[in-house]
Protein backbone atom coordinates (compact mmCIF):
# COMPACT_ATOMS: atom_id res chain seq x y z
CA UNK A 1 0.00 0.00 0.00
CA UNK A 2 0.96 3.62 -0.67
CA UNK A 3 1.80 5.74 2.35
CA UNK A 4 -1.58 7.27 2.04
CA UNK A 5 -3.78 4.00 2.27
CA UNK A 6 -1.72 2.93 4.87
CA UNK A 7 -2.74 6.33 6.91
CA UNK A 8 -6.40 5.28 6.45
CA UNK A 9 -5.90 1.47 7.23
CA UNK A 10 -4.12 3.35 10.62
CA UNK A 11 -7.24 5.85 10.99
CA UNK A 12 -9.47 2.60 10.44
CA UNK A 13 -7.63 0.92 13.41
CA UNK A 14 -8.50 4.16 15.17
CA UNK A 15 -12.21 3.94 14.41
CA UNK A 16 -12.75 0.20 15.39
CA UNK A 17 -10.95 1.00 18.72
CA UNK A 18 -13.58 3.49 19.16
CA UNK A 19 -16.41 1.37 18.42
CA UNK A 20 -17.29 3.53 15.34
CA UNK A 21 -17.20 0.21 12.70
CA UNK A 22 -19.60 2.28 10.16
CA UNK A 23 -16.67 4.49 10.49
CA UNK A 24 -13.82 2.13 9.33
CA UNK A 25 -15.89 0.12 7.26
CA UNK A 26 -15.94 3.37 4.85
CA UNK A 27 -12.51 4.09 5.50
CA UNK A 28 -11.27 0.04 4.71
CA UNK A 29 -13.57 0.67 1.73
CA UNK A 30 -11.80 3.29 0.47
CA UNK A 31 -8.57 1.53 0.16
CA UNK A 32 -9.66 -1.65 -1.24
CA UNK A 33 -11.15 0.94 -3.77
CA UNK A 34 -8.03 1.81 -4.55
CA UNK A 35 -6.76 -1.69 -5.17
CA UNK A 36 -3.80 -1.78 -2.87
CA UNK A 37 -5.30 -3.59 0.44
CA UNK A 38 -3.55 -5.91 2.11
CA UNK A 39 -5.02 -9.48 4.00
CA UNK A 40 -4.70 -7.17 7.32
CA UNK A 41 -6.99 -4.80 5.92
CA UNK A 42 -9.41 -7.35 4.46
CA UNK A 43 -9.38 -8.90 8.01
CA UNK A 44 -10.60 -5.67 9.78
CA UNK A 45 -13.16 -5.24 7.18
CA UNK A 46 -14.27 -7.89 8.49
CA UNK A 47 -14.33 -7.72 12.09
CA UNK A 48 -16.19 -4.88 11.33
CA UNK A 49 -18.90 -5.93 9.23
CA UNK A 50 -19.27 -8.91 11.62
CA UNK A 51 -19.94 -6.28 14.60
CA UNK A 52 -22.78 -4.54 12.65
CA UNK A 53 -24.58 -7.95 11.98
CA UNK A 54 -23.47 -7.93 8.17
CA UNK A 55 -22.20 -11.88 8.54
CA UNK A 56 -22.10 -12.62 4.71
CA UNK A 57 -20.29 -9.52 3.82
CA UNK A 58 -17.70 -10.38 7.46
CA UNK A 59 -16.83 -13.88 5.57
CA UNK A 60 -16.42 -12.75 2.17
CA UNK A 61 -13.58 -10.07 3.33
CA UNK A 62 -12.22 -12.87 5.49
CA UNK A 63 -12.38 -15.29 2.82
CA UNK A 64 -10.13 -12.33 0.99
CA UNK A 65 -7.86 -11.90 3.55
CA UNK A 66 -7.45 -15.62 3.74
CA UNK A 67 -6.44 -15.65 -0.04
CA UNK A 68 -3.56 -12.91 -0.01
CA UNK A 69 -1.97 -15.29 3.23
CA UNK A 70 -3.60 -18.62 3.74
CA UNK A 71 -1.87 -19.03 7.00
CA UNK A 72 -3.77 -15.91 8.90
CA UNK A 73 -4.85 -17.57 11.98
CA UNK A 74 -6.46 -14.68 13.10
CA UNK A 75 -9.10 -14.38 10.56
CA UNK A 76 -9.45 -17.81 10.44
CA UNK A 77 -10.58 -17.50 14.03
CA UNK A 78 -13.02 -14.65 13.29
CA UNK A 79 -14.45 -16.64 10.20
CA UNK A 80 -15.00 -19.95 12.57
CA UNK A 81 -16.77 -17.28 14.64
CA UNK A 82 -19.20 -16.64 12.21
CA UNK A 83 -19.88 -19.81 11.07
CA UNK A 84 -20.73 -20.96 14.20
CA UNK A 85 -23.05 -17.43 14.88
CA UNK A 86 -24.53 -18.58 11.14
CA UNK A 87 -24.96 -22.25 12.33
CA UNK A 88 -22.61 -23.79 9.82
CA UNK A 89 -20.81 -25.94 12.78
CA UNK A 90 -18.81 -28.11 10.33
CA UNK A 91 -17.26 -24.95 8.15
CA UNK A 92 -16.51 -23.42 11.49
CA UNK A 93 -14.80 -26.65 12.62
CA UNK A 94 -12.74 -27.05 9.93
CA UNK A 95 -11.71 -23.31 9.96
CA UNK A 96 -10.88 -23.77 14.06
CA UNK A 97 -8.96 -26.94 12.75
CA UNK A 98 -6.87 -25.31 10.66
CA UNK A 99 -5.74 -22.58 12.32
CA UNK A 100 -4.85 -24.74 15.80
CA UNK A 101 -2.43 -26.33 12.45
CA UNK A 102 -1.21 -23.80 11.30
CA UNK A 103 -0.70 -22.39 15.41
CA UNK A 104 1.79 -25.59 16.02
CA UNK A 105 3.80 -24.94 13.24
CA UNK A 106 7.05 -23.81 13.46
CA UNK A 107 9.10 -21.23 11.44
CA UNK A 108 12.68 -21.28 11.98
CA UNK A 109 12.27 -22.44 15.59
CA UNK A 110 9.40 -20.17 16.25
CA UNK A 111 5.46 -21.26 16.88
CA UNK A 112 3.80 -20.26 13.44
CA UNK A 113 1.94 -17.55 15.07
CA UNK A 114 4.81 -15.90 16.90
CA UNK A 115 6.58 -15.97 13.39
CA UNK A 116 3.75 -14.29 11.49
CA UNK A 117 3.77 -11.73 14.23
CA UNK A 118 7.86 -10.96 13.88
CA UNK A 119 6.85 -10.85 10.16
CA UNK A 120 4.20 -8.12 10.31
CA UNK A 121 6.92 -6.06 12.43
CA UNK A 122 9.48 -6.73 10.07
CA UNK A 123 7.17 -5.24 7.69
CA UNK A 124 6.27 -2.02 9.74
CA UNK A 125 9.59 -1.50 10.45
CA UNK A 126 9.93 -1.54 6.04
CA UNK A 127 7.43 0.50 6.30
CA UNK A 128 9.04 3.08 8.47
CA UNK A 129 12.22 3.01 6.47
CA UNK A 130 10.06 3.33 3.04
CA UNK A 131 8.37 6.77 4.93
CA UNK A 132 11.89 8.18 5.86
CA UNK A 133 13.06 7.56 2.06
CA UNK A 134 15.13 4.21 2.83
CA UNK A 135 14.27 1.89 0.18
CA UNK A 136 17.52 -0.49 0.45
CA UNK A 137 16.59 -1.06 4.25
CA UNK A 138 13.06 -1.11 3.55
CA UNK A 139 13.62 -4.15 1.13
CA UNK A 140 15.49 -5.42 3.87
CA UNK A 141 13.08 -5.58 6.38
CA UNK A 142 10.75 -7.02 4.04
CA UNK A 143 12.63 -10.01 2.79
CA UNK A 144 13.48 -10.77 6.53
CA UNK A 145 9.48 -10.74 6.80
CA UNK A 146 9.33 -13.21 4.10
CA UNK A 147 11.85 -15.74 5.03
CA UNK A 148 9.39 -15.88 8.62
CA UNK A 149 6.31 -15.94 6.08
CA UNK A 150 7.54 -16.93 2.88
CA UNK A 151 3.53 -17.52 2.14
CA UNK A 152 2.30 -13.97 3.42
CA UNK A 153 1.26 -12.87 -0.52
CA UNK A 154 0.33 -9.02 0.87
CA UNK A 155 4.08 -8.94 2.04
CA UNK A 156 5.75 -10.25 -0.98
CA UNK A 157 3.07 -7.95 -2.87
CA UNK A 158 4.47 -5.12 -1.35
CA UNK A 159 8.25 -6.18 -1.63
CA UNK A 160 7.74 -6.28 -5.33
CA UNK A 161 6.47 -2.88 -4.97
CA UNK A 162 9.15 -1.83 -3.31
CA UNK A 163 11.75 -3.39 -5.89
CA UNK A 164 10.17 -1.76 -8.92
CA UNK A 165 10.48 1.58 -6.92
CA UNK A 166 14.18 1.08 -6.35
CA UNK A 167 14.81 0.05 -9.85
CA UNK A 168 15.39 -3.78 -9.40
CA UNK A 169 12.46 -4.66 -12.03
CA UNK A 170 14.03 -8.42 -12.64
CA UNK A 171 13.88 -9.38 -8.86
CA UNK A 172 10.29 -7.84 -8.64
CA UNK A 173 9.14 -10.00 -11.27
CA UNK A 174 10.27 -12.34 -9.62
CA UNK A 175 8.21 -11.84 -6.47
CA UNK A 176 5.30 -11.23 -8.91
CA UNK A 177 5.84 -14.35 -10.59
CA UNK A 178 5.88 -15.99 -7.41
CA UNK A 179 2.36 -14.52 -6.29
CA UNK A 180 0.55 -15.22 -9.42
CA UNK A 181 1.76 -18.77 -9.50
CA UNK A 182 0.50 -19.45 -5.93
CA UNK A 183 -2.55 -17.44 -5.89
CA UNK A 184 -3.62 -17.07 -9.63
CA UNK A 185 -7.18 -14.98 -8.75
CA UNK A 186 -4.61 -12.24 -7.00
CA UNK A 187 -5.47 -9.74 -10.09
CA UNK A 188 -3.74 -7.27 -8.87
CA UNK A 189 -0.35 -9.01 -8.46
CA UNK A 190 -1.03 -9.84 -11.92
CA UNK A 191 -1.24 -6.27 -12.79
CA UNK A 192 1.59 -5.83 -11.53
CA UNK A 193 3.73 -8.50 -12.68
CA UNK A 194 2.45 -6.86 -16.36
CA UNK A 195 4.17 -3.60 -14.90
CA UNK A 196 7.20 -5.32 -13.82
CA UNK A 197 7.68 -7.38 -17.34
CA UNK A 198 7.29 -3.87 -18.95
CA UNK A 199 9.85 -2.41 -17.09
CA UNK A 200 12.47 -5.34 -17.14
CA UNK A 201 12.07 -4.30 -20.96
CA UNK A 202 9.80 -7.09 -21.95
CA UNK A 203 6.75 -5.72 -23.65
CA UNK A 204 5.51 -8.97 -25.13
CA UNK A 205 5.35 -10.28 -21.93
CA UNK A 206 4.08 -7.21 -20.18
CA UNK A 207 1.17 -7.63 -23.12
CA UNK A 208 0.57 -11.22 -22.66
CA UNK A 209 -0.19 -10.48 -19.04
CA UNK A 210 -2.35 -7.55 -19.14
CA UNK A 211 -4.31 -8.89 -22.04
CA UNK A 212 -5.14 -11.96 -19.43
CA UNK A 213 -5.91 -9.32 -16.80
CA UNK A 214 -8.37 -7.74 -19.04
CA UNK A 215 -10.12 -10.62 -20.07
CA UNK A 216 -10.85 -11.49 -16.44
CA UNK A 217 -11.05 -7.82 -15.30
CA UNK A 218 -12.60 -6.03 -18.40
CA UNK A 219 -13.52 -3.23 -15.39
CA UNK A 220 -9.86 -2.71 -14.20
CA UNK A 221 -8.86 0.73 -15.98
CA UNK A 222 -5.52 0.36 -14.67
CA UNK A 223 -5.21 -2.10 -17.77
CA UNK A 224 -6.52 -0.10 -20.11
CA UNK A 225 -4.29 2.12 -19.30
CA UNK A 226 -1.30 0.09 -19.12
CA UNK A 227 -2.41 -1.44 -22.63
CA UNK A 228 -2.91 2.05 -24.11
CA UNK A 229 0.70 3.08 -22.63
CA UNK A 230 2.16 -0.03 -24.66
CA UNK A 231 0.50 0.79 -28.07
CA UNK A 232 1.82 4.61 -27.76
CA UNK A 233 5.22 3.63 -27.06
CA UNK A 234 4.96 1.19 -29.83
CA UNK A 235 3.26 3.62 -32.13
CA UNK A 236 6.52 6.18 -31.15
CA UNK A 237 9.27 3.70 -32.05
CA UNK A 238 7.33 2.90 -35.33
CA UNK A 239 7.28 6.85 -36.72
CA UNK A 240 11.46 7.12 -35.01
CA UNK A 241 13.03 4.43 -36.54
CA UNK A 242 14.05 5.19 -40.27
CA UNK A 243 12.62 4.84 -43.77
CA UNK A 244 14.56 2.79 -46.50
Amino acid sequence: MDVSSEHLVRQARERFQLQDYYGAIHLLEEVIADGRAFADAYHLLGLCYSFVGQSERALAQFDRALELNPRYVDALIHRALVLNALGREDEATDAIRRAGEIGGELRHGFPASIAAQLANRHAALGDAYEEAGALDDAITQYQAALVLGPDFHDLRYKLGRLLLEAGRALEGREQFETIVRASPNYLDAQAMLGLACYLAGDGLAARHVWEVCRERRPEDPRVEAYLGMLDRVGTARASAEPRA
